[in-house]
Parts: C-alpha cells; sequence; structure tokens
C-alpha cells in the first residue's frame, strides 16, 4: 500500500463525513435524472399529442412531465443545499487544522517570509479546497451515474442510437478535457502567484499608510495594487475563456450525436415519439456529462492549492523546532486546578532549572545562546540581561516551547520537552517584546487570555497594570486599539499584554524587552508598574538589554553575545 502524500492528507482535511457525502451525491444523481427523464418524455409527449391519441394513453406522460419538472427542481436545491451546508460546515475545522498545521512552524520554519503568500496560502488556497467536495468528487459520481443509466436507457430504445452517444461523449469528452488541461494548466499555476501579489500589494498599502504618505509613495502602491489586479483578472478571464472553449466543444459534441442519430437510425425501426426522444437525450446527457471537464480543471486548481498548503503545513519539521505533545502525554507531570489557560492547568511545581541550556533557530550553524545555567523558585525574579543579539529572546522561545533546545531544561523536575504543550504554555506565559494586539475594542483585546472574564475583573487587571485611568476617558472597555496597536503607545501596549497574562493567572511570567519602545524616566517607570502588578507569589524572568532600576532586587544572569 502507498503511503498518503502530503497532497492528499491536506485534501483529506477539506472532505465532508462520508454519510453527508453519499447523501449530497444520491441527491444530485437523482436531480440530473430528472433534467435527462424531463427532456425525453416531454418530446414523447408532444410527438405523441401530435398523432391525436385518446387523451388517457397521455396521462402517465402528462404527469411523469410535471413530476420531473418538480423533482428537478427541488432535488437541485435540496442537493445543493446538502453538499454547500457539509462543505461549508467542514470550512471551520479545515481552517483550525490548518492553522494547527502552521503554529509548530513558527518561528523559523515557513518556506517564505511574504505575508501576502502566507496569507493566500491560508484564506485563498483552504478556501480552495472546498471544490474538491462540492466541484470535483460530487460532479463526477453524479454524472458517472446518470451517463451510465441514459446509456442503458436509450440502449433498451435503440442500440444504434445508444452507440453514437457514447462515441459522441467519449470523443468530445477527450477532446474538451485535453484542451482544458493545455489551456488552462498555466492560469492555475499562476493564480495563487496572482493573488498572492495582489494581498502584498494590499498589505503595504494599508498597513504602511503613515510611512508611504512620509515619502510620497502611496501614488506608486496605488499602481502596484492596480497593476497586481490586472494579473488576477488576466489570470481569471484566461481561465474563464478555457472554460468556454471546453463548453463550445461539448455543444458541437451533443448536436453531432443528434444528428448522426438522426442518419442512422431508420426512422421505420422505431415510431415517432420513440424516434425523437432518442434524438433529444443527447441534449440532456451532454449537459450532465459537462460537468465532467469542469471537474476535472477545478481538480487541477484543488491540487495546486493543496500542494502549496502542503508546502507551508506538512513539510519534515526542522530539528530545531518541538514536535507539540498532546495532553495526557507524559503522566509525571503533576498538574494543579484549573488556572492558567482556558481549561488546561498548569503545573503544580513551577520551580525552573536549567542546566547547560544552547537554543539554536531552524537553519542555523551555531546556537544563538549557550551554556546557559539558572533556577527560578516560585516567588523569585530573576533578571537576563545581554547586549542585542546575545540571544535573551532567543532563550525567552525556548522556555515558551516555540524552539528546541540542547541540555536541560526541568520546570518541577521534569524535563520540559516530555510535558504536553498546553500545559507548558498554561505554567509559562510569555510578555513578548512588541505584542499583538488586534484590531478590536480593548475588552476583547483583554478576554482573549480568558474569555470569561467579567468587565469588574477587566477593570480591576487594568487598575494593576496603571492603565485604567488611560481607559476610562477614551470609552473605557470600549476603546479601540487599531491595526496592531495603532492607537496605542508601545508603553500602554506593554502594560496590555501584561494585563492579559495576570488574567490568564500564569505562575510563571516572561518579560521580554518590556521597555523596548520607552525611552529613559518612562522606561523605569514602566519597568516599576509592570514588576509591581506581579503577584508575589509568581515567578518573573525579565530580559533586558537596558539598565533596571536599583530598587528591583533580583538576581542577575548575563548572556555573553
Amino acid at each position: 500500500m502507498s503511503a498518503v502524500t502530503p497532497r492528499e492528507r491536506v485534501i483529506a482535511r477539506a472532505l465532508p463525513p462520508r454519510a453527508k457525502t453519499v447523501a449530497g451525491n444520491t441527491l444530485g444523481a437523482l436531480a440530473d435524472l430528472c433534467v435527462v427523464g424531463l427532456l425525453g418524455l416531454s418530446m414523447w409527449l408532444i410527438v405523441s399529442a401530435a398523432e391525436q391519441p385518446p387523451i388517457l394513453h397521455l396521462t402517465f406522460a402528462i404527469v411523469g412531465v410535471r413530476a420531473l419538472a418538480i423533482g428537478r427542481a427541488a432535488l437541485r436545491y435540496t442537493h445543493r443545499l446538502n453538499t454547500h451546508d457539509a462543505a461549508l460546515a467542514q470550512l471551520a475545522p479545515l481552517r483550525a487544522e490548518t492553522f494547527t498545521a502552521l503554529v509548530p512552524r513558527v518561528p523559523g520554519a515557513l518556506p517564505t517570509s511574504r505575508r501576502g503568500e502566507l496569507l493566500a496560502a491560508f484564506v485563498d488556497d483552504v478556501d480552495q479546497l472546498q471544490d474538491e467536495p462540492l466541484r470535483v468528487r460530487g460532479p463526477l459520481v453524479t454524472s458517472a451515474i446518470v451517463v451510465a443509466l441514459s446509456l442503458i436507457a436509450v440502449a433498451l430504445i435503440s442500440p444504434v442510437a445508444a452507440l453514437v452517444l457514447f462515441v459522441s461523449l467519449a470523443v468530445s469528452g477527450a477532446l474538451a478535457i485535453w484542451l482544458a488541461a493545455r489551456s488552462a494548466g498555466s492560469y492555475d499555476r499562476e493564480l495563487s502567484a496572482a493573488r498572492a501579489r495582489l494581498s502584498d500589494a494590499l498589505l503595504e498599502r494599508f498597513t504602511r499608510t503613515d510611512a508611504l504618505a512620509a515619502f510620497g509613495a502611496l501614488g506608486q502602491a496605488r499602481a502596484t495594487i492596480a497593476d497586481a489586479e490586472a494579473q488576477l483578472s488576466r489570470v481569471q478571464l484566461g481561465r474563464a475563456g478555457s472554460a468556454g472553449r471546453t463548453g463550445a466543444i461539448l455543444a458541437c459534441g451533443a448536436g453531432a450525436a443528434t444528428l448522426v442519430t438522426l442518419l442512422l437510425v431508420a426512422p421505420s425501426a422505431l415510431n415517432a415519439p420513440l424516434m425523437a426522444a432518442v434524438t433529444v437525450l443527447p441534449t440532456a446527457v451532454f449537459e450532465i456529462f459537462a460537468q465532467v471537464p469542469a471537474a476535472f480543471a477545478a481538480a487541477r486548481a484543488v491540487r495546486a492549492s493543496a500542494d502549496r498548503v502542503a508546502g507551508l503545513t506538512e513539510g519534515e519539521l526542522p530539528a530545531e523546532l518541538p514536535v507539540e505533545l498532546a495532553e495526557g502525554a507524559v503522566l509525571e507531570a503533576p498538574a494543579a486546578g484549573a488556572a492558567g489557560t482556558g481549561a488546561v492547568a498548569p503545573l503544580a511545581d513551577t520551580t525552573i532549572e536549567l542546566i547547560d541550556v544552547a537554543v539554536r533557530h531552524p537553519g542555523a550553524s551555531r546556537p544563538a545562546v549557550a551554556g546557559v545555567n539558572l533556577t527560578l523558585r516560585p516567588g523569585e525574579t530573576l533578571i537576563v540581561t545581554g547586549e542585542s543579539g546575545a540571544g535573551k529572546s532567543t532563550l525567552a522561545l525556548a522556555l515558551e516551547g516555540f524552539l528546541n533546545y540542547e541540555g536541560s531544561y526541568l520546570i518541577g523536575g521534569v524535563e520540559a520537552r516530555s510535558i504536553p504543550t498546553h500545559t507548558l504554555r498554561a505554567t509559562v506565559g510569555l510578555c513578548e517584546q512588541t505584542p499583538h494586539l488586534f484590531d478590536t475594542d480593548l475588552r476583547q483585546n483583554l478576554k482573549f487570555a480568558r474569555d470569561t472574564a467579567t468587565d469588574d475583573e477587566l477593570w480591576a487587571v487594568l487598575e494593576r497594570v496603571g492603565l485604567a485611568d488611560w481607559a476610562r476617558p477614551r470609552g473605557g472597555l470600549d476603546a479601540w486599539t487599531g491595526e496592531r496597536g495603532a492607537l496605542v503607545s508601545g508603553g500602554q501596549g506593554q502594560r496590555i499584554a501584561l494585563a492579559r497574562v495576570l488574567l490568564a493567572d500564569f505562575p510563571v511570567v516572561l518579560l521580554d524587552e518590556p521597555t523596548a519602545g520607552v525611552d529613559g524616566p518612562l522606561a523605569d517607570k514602566l519597568l516599576r508598574d509592570l514588576m509591581e502588578a506581579v503577584p508575589a507569589d509568581r515567578s518573573v524572568l525579565l530580559i533586558t538589554h537596558a539598565e533596571v532600576p536599583a530598587e528591583l532586587r533580583a538576581e542577575r544572569l548575563a548572556l555573553a553575545t
């Protein structure tokens, strides 16, 4: 048995449950059978009525036409409702699983640093995967069923007409698929690049507006967006043109099948109503069969998107990046009550020991930091200093479980690499050097740390970090922070980040360069406020290259560059 490829693993995440797939395919086949049956029976009825038989001879056909017409509309609606509901319901777990697969690769294991390319892969390419059940597998299955049953029905009336229809389907179908593959293949390859370029241009324009305006480059940014839009339009028009040519080939095939049937099927072999039915049926069958070339075209686009997503999420992790462990992966890691992040409990014993620890980034030839030895007990504060490039932030990433380490990193006597990832990150909370603030209000930015927090609890934590007086005149908890915190200062952003750490109630707090965006006396005041806000029973590891106020009594560890 061949191994499952990365592309197949990505596509499998987009497939709805089997029961929903079977139900959708059944409804689709019934709806398409109604289309074929309606056209054939209608033609039989029209010709039969022209012969003016007794009305009772036509009653069954009249009722059948009405039933097929109603059934076509009702079944088509139910089919679309069922299949799209199943695909959209699968989209949420698909995005969640893709994001989960991306997380271990940050930082350092993604093959691109272009934000637009990553955004296009995570949004456009993941959305494109929905076409696998909707426009690839479903249409292929229903078309195969309906075409096969139609050929059998025509063969029962006239074997010659069935043979003509089969040959026409085979020849025109093969030609349409070949033409679509030849003309649309290059467009499918260009589509992702065009989307990524447009995303890059839009992100550049809207996230760097101030800088572009200051240097008079707004016009150039608009021109770049226009060029990217033109390129994307050209690719999409090319794909649409390919689809149009494919449709033209199938239309010619349907016409040829009808004409050849008229020439080869002797009128004397069939009565007039049956002759009319087999003559017109190729039109309906080709209408259903037209889904097949379109499905092959959609399959190419889906597989191209799946390859791009797999390139970001399915590659082998570098040795420097840890493999995330699920909860329960180790039994000897004791847990406390329901504190920490969400429902995951932190470790009971939070004594941290580093013994000759070294950390390197993916692909680096030498460690960014090496030979680190320290002990941090509950309630203690340790200050890690060093010049820029000494590896302070790299050490913080390792302590948080984002990078592997050499040596020994113990929490409560348990090796950190054997502790479930969520437990580790519920125990050690990182307040980043540049905290990410979402483009929403202050309330929601805080509740990302604990979504059950009440407004009273949010105000209490704002008081502790010294932000309550700042927030009240700006709308309180409804104050907007802006894109990436554009409406708050660097110091205020650090206080918001610390408020989130306090809400999450981490036993161990890592403060990574908290005064990086603040100068002079304001930096000292910010640092004092941050340190005072942390409860006395919490461990604090302060990482900084700046001078620390003398009154902050703590052990110090200097890292060499």
